[in-house]
């Protein structure tokens, strides 16, 4: 059974290479915990060299084993495999902390002020840059609008992403600057916000927010290396010892490979490329990278969007939105044009991991993948459907037939469920955030964040997976709470589950032998404490191929 404990009294597990390399390391004094032949299994201290684990059990053993090593104390910390966040967007970190953050403010009024003061105290910026804000908060749970801005800002043009990184919000002079009128169209896959005129109010969705970013001067180099060096930073001290970025560009990969050459990463980084255009034919161009800089980097995997999301209501639906009668989200690409592009991905080898959260979205990509498999037959790439928020009863099967993969992030369910059903109604909520049966079916869960739409902080993630509540602890029984994973199954998913949706499993995602010593120590047993602690859980260290990366002294 999955919630077996093994504890680890003589057993030790060492490689065939024991006596081959350099200095051996014991970290010892710790509760230990990692996972082996899909069981758990607990241990009190671990043996490392040249960055591979060399094996765990008893600190006596391993001491009889490795006489000269050198020994550190974790000083009782529990120490867990590290961290693996399947969908984030690194830049995008970065960028948040450099520009205004109004994520979780809960009024208008404070998101304006926040601006404001942003505003002020950056005179030099031509922009005024940020992310986060989110109507559902709000006591109007409505959009805002350019004149919300304008009142904080006239002078300089203001863009605002929403949380879900699916709308935007725009000042007057951001739309005068991109020609915004009455007669700018909606594009294909968006939509502009607009009055009883017809007047563009100031928010745009999805595709439509082209036409404000087109005006947003490109960040410069300086800024760029600034950026990865904050997001960095925040995924070590928060755990993250790997991560899925979902969707890079040229000038990504040409910047972490120039971190991961000159040893400035701290964090592997499994890169999904954007898209099947341009970006893919240059960074396609000599077939998938599997591995860079000691399993640093990887490049083999290609990640597109095929709907919005569900809080800007852009998300796509087979049936109209329960609290919008005639909207059904949007489809970014007709059927014909999703086959081609999982079609051409597909046939050079890379993996396919799909952006989908509404139902009608979730079978247009199924769909697609069987229809690369019908073209190609079955290449093991593992595709991946990101998100797979809300999924037609007839379609969950299909996961299975197809080998597709579900990379999910917990805390949307908690962060959504103030709003979700009144999205889908209660008919449809049941294939809503429904990981339990994905599990049954036997789907792999590849668990992530997708950060910055949601704090980096993984144990927000694990907490949300357990308890399905919000930090208050509300609703009391967790919300649909059929559907909450255990603990062994979110460790699972956090590590050797979505190594697997990485094709690194033998690398990464447990500390077994010969796979990288890449873990993290934690004030508190995962495994112990009460369910409404998770959440709470600190970072002492994090520890990448047998180096410490990051301590909280």
């Amino acid at each position: 059974m999955k919630r077996l404990i093994f504890l680890l009294v003589t057993l030790v597990l060492i490689s065939s290479c024991e006596r081959e390399g350099g200095e051996v390391t014991i970290l010892h004094e710790i509760t230990g915990y990692t996972i082996q032949d899909n069981q758990l299994v607990e241990f009190e201290a671990i043996a490392f060299r040249d960055g591979k684990v060399l094996g765990i059990g008893t600190y006596h053993q391993l001491g009889v084993d490795h006489p000269d090593a050198t020994e550190i104390s974790g000083n009782g910390a529990t120490l867990l495999p590290g961290l693996i966040d399947a969908h984030v967007h690194v830049m995008g970190l970065g960028f948040q902390e450099m520009d205004v953050d109004v994520a979780g403010i809960r009024s208008l009024e404070e998101t304006l002020e926040k601006v404001q003061r942003h505003a002020e105290e950056n005179p030099e910026l031509e922009w005024i840059l940020g992310r986060g804000w989110n109507q559902v908060l709000w006591e109007e749970n409505e959009f805002p609008t350019a004149a919300d801005l304008d009142r904080v800002v006239d002078d300089r043009p203001v863009w605002l992403r929403r949380v879900d990184g699916h709308a935007a919000w725009a000042n007057t002079k951001a739309m005068e600057l991109a020609g915004i009128t009455a007669d700018t169209p909606d594009p294909q896959g968006g939509r502009i916000i607009r009055d009883d005129e017809g007047e563009a109010t100031g928010v745009f969705i999805d595709t439509a927010m082209r036409y404000i970013s087109g005006e947003v001067p490109e960040r410069t180099p300086e800024e760029r290396e600034r950026a990865l060096e904050l997001a960095l930073d925040k995924m070590a001290a928060n755990g993250l010892t790997s991560v899925h970025d979902a969707r890079i560009g040229v000038d990504d990969w040409e910047l972490y490979t120039r971190f991961a050459d000159e040893g400035r990463l701290k964090t592997r980084i499994y890169a999904m490329i954007g898209g099947t255009g341009e970006t893919f034919d240059i960074l396609a161009s000599d077939g998938p990278i599997e591995s860079y800089a000691d399993d640093m980097l990887a490049l083999r995997s290609v990640k597109i969007s095929s709907d919005g999301a569900l809080g800007s209501r852009g998300a796509a639906l087979l049936e109209d939105y329960d609290d919008e009668p005639g909207n059904q989200g949007l489809l970014f690409f007709d059927q014909e044009e999703l086959n081609e592009m999982v079609l051409k991905g597909a046939s050079n080898g890379f993996q396919m991991n799909i952006h989908a959260i509404g139902d009608a979205a979730n079978r247009q990509v199924l769909n697609a993948f069987e229809y690369a498999r019908d073209e190609l037959g079955d290449q093991g790439l593992r595709h991946r459907i990101e998100h797979a928020q809300i999924v037609h009863p007839d379609d969950f099967s299909r996961f299975v037939e197809l080998d597709v993969i579900a990379s999910m992030q917990p805390i949307h369910a908690t962060s959504d469920m103030n709003m979700a059903e009144d999205r889908v109604g209660q008919e449809r909520i049941p294939g809503a955030y429904a990981w339990q049966r994905f599990l049954n079916q036997g789907t792999v869960i590849a668990g992530g964040s997708d950060f910055p739409v949601e704090p980096v902080n993984p144990f927000y993630g694990l907490y949300a997976a357990v308890t399905r509540q919000d930090h208050d602890g509300n609703p009391p029984n967790g919300w649909y709470p059929e559907q909450a994973l255990s603990r062994f199954e979110t460790l699972s998913a956090f590590t050797i589950d979505a190594a697997f949706a990485a094709h690194q499993e033998d690398l990464l995602g447990t500390l077994e032998p010969g796979k990288w010593a890449d873990f993290i120590l934690i004030d508190r047993d995962f495994f112990e404490v009460d369910p409404s602690e998770i959440w709470q859980t600190q970072v002492l260290e994090t520890w990448v191929a047998g180096e410490r990366v990051y301590t909280a002294d």
